[in-house]
């Protein structure tokens, strides 16, 4: 998809324009928007609205063809809800709408002439962000496994926006970052979506080293005997059943200054969770394909930031290999020792991801990070606590873990792809306690996904972290089964911030 600009004045005008398509706004109360009554030279636009055609309902829209007046081939009228104020979930539910018709008309280009720079707390950059991503997402498809594709739909292949001088500027940078954006997300939801056979942990660090050669990034893959040398006792404990060797992925991106500290971001990399030993009940185990998406995210958030040139030191870790039963797989009740010299009780081998990221988390002490933030799908209990909506942040309660909070928080809000800060708290480790090691890797019930967090914790004393859990939010089931490329917003959103912040 090509994505651009275009100012227009008197001279050029949106009904002068010869486009595929035009897409102007309808408020609630039969209204046209500005743009539409610029547009409407002949009335006729007024005269649908009047008819009943379209109540200006959020999402609603109607295709008009061959309107006096309009070059254009079509004029595409879309429901923006309430017009004072025009929020922020209506004008998505606009965007939606927009690229489910642009994905299925005839037109080759079309242009966006909506209100961006009307919608409540919000900016022109904001809004073709959201444009963006939502017609990127509406046309994505994974089909590279089929052997006979789906024919792909007569759609709108240029979108252009149409914008005041006065935001031109900020518009053009808007749609290049968002843009980056979109092929991190589909970088992210690929990974996520291909089968386990194929996407395994030499997969992934394949595609890493592919991406640092585009990008010119640092990169280096650690194997089984640098893991050993390094004692990460922890991470291999999972990888016992598994005939996949085990990688360990650091990727550099240095764009800050060389004496800044770095944020790293470490992701969990599980191609494949059987549950091991402590065996997941078969139905949907075919969707633990997707805990590997920490991982995913990872690299579909450098390949957003590559792309963009970020001006700031990223290091991503990403820890990967498959959790498997057999007759070498860690047992219940087996203690490993981990890379910080902390011994774990492992009382669940499907408590793994938390084993696989604490020694990552020793591991990223040398890098003297700025902020580390790791991410993962890391439990069921998570998605019990918040659904579908919004992923789980956890992090220290003091003043600089809870400036990350805040960051990350703040940065979600903006790029649509939220979360929820939840406790974590010196009382939950009490239930972590074992009788053999120094801790368990799963609690006694109750505050599930907290204990995890709770654990995890206690190898990051040397640095300011925080937690992702995207068990919720990172794939969906059912009808819709896919990778979401969700929480690369977010993280995307929240490093191009701390650029922003330190200049």
């Amino acid at each position: 998809m090509d994505f651009s600009i275009k100012t227009f004045d008197a001279k050029t005008t949106l009904a002068n324009i010869k486009a595929g398509c035009i897409a102007v706004g309808v408020f609630e109360g039969k209204q046209l928007s500005s743009a539409a009554k610029a547009l409407d030279t002949s009335g006729a636009l007024a005269a649908a609205v009047k008819s009943g055609d379209i109540t200006g309902k959020a999402g609603s829209t109607l295709l008009l063809r061959s309107v006096t007046g309009v070059q254009a081939e079509r004029v595409l009228l879309v429901g923006l809800g309430k017009t004072n104020p025009l929020s922020q979930k209506d004008f998505g539910s606009a965007l939606r709408a927009v690229a489910s018709v642009f994905a299925a008309i005839g037109a080759s280009d079309a242009v966006i002439a909506l209100p961006l720079d009307d919608v409540s707390d919000s900016s022109t950059a904001w809004a073709i962000n959201c444009a963006v991503i939502a017609i990127e997402s509406n046309a994505y498809r994974f089909d590279e496994m089929k052997s006979k594709k789906d024919p792909l739909p007569e759609s709108v292949k240029k979108v252009i926006f149409a914008v005041s001088a006065d935001d031109a500027e900020a518009a053009k940078a808007s749609v290049a970052s968002s843009v980056a954006l979109a092929h991190g997300m589909n970088l992210t939801k690929d990974l996520g979506n291909l089968p386990p056979n194929v996407c395994t942990p030499t997969y992934l660090s394949e595609i890493a080293r592919k991406m640092a050669k585009e990008f010119k990034l640092g990169i280096e893959v650690l194997d089984r005997k640098q893991l050993e040398a390094l004692k990460m006792g922890s991470f291999l404990s999972v990888t016992n059943g598994s005939i996949e060797p085990p990688k360990f992925i650091v990727l550099k991106h240095m764009g800050g200054k060389a004496k800044d500290a770095p944020v790293v971001l470490v992701g969990k990399g599980i191609t494949f969770d059987s549950g091991g030993i402590s065996l997941k009940p078969g139905a949907n185990m075919d969707e633990m394909k997707y805990d590997m998406c920490g991982a995913a995210t990872v690299l579909g958030t450098f390949r957003a930031i590559a792309e963009l040139k970020l001006k700031l030191n990223v290091i991503g870790v990403i820890a990967t290999c498959e959790n498997m039963p057999s007759g070498s797989a860690t047992r219940p009740g087996d203690i490993v020792t981990s890379m910080s010299g902390q011994t774990i009780e492992v009382l669940n081998t499907d408590a793994e991801g938390r084993l696989v990221l604490c020694d990552a988390l020793t591991y990223v002490e040398r890098f003297k990070p700025s902020a580390v933030v790791d991410i993962a799908t890391l439990t069921g209990a998570c998605v019990v606590a918040l659904g579908n909506h919004n992923t789980g942040l956890f992090t220290r309660h003091d003043e600089a873990h809870d400036g990350l909070a805040e960051e990350l928080l703040a940065a979600g809000k903006t790029a649509g792809d939220t979360a929820w800060r939840m406790p974590i708290e010196e009382a939950y480790n009490e239930q972590l306690k074992s009788n053999f090691a120094d801790m368990a890797n799963i609690g006694t019930p109750g505050g599930g996904s907290i204990t995890a967090a709770a654990f995890l914790e206690r190898f990051t004393k040397q640095y300011t972290w925080a937690h992702l859990d995207i068990a919720g939010t990172a794939w969906k089931s059912g009808a819709a089964k896919g990778a979401t490329g969700r929480p690369v917003p977010l993280l995307t959103t929240f490093l191009q911030n701390r650029v922003t912040t330190a200049k």
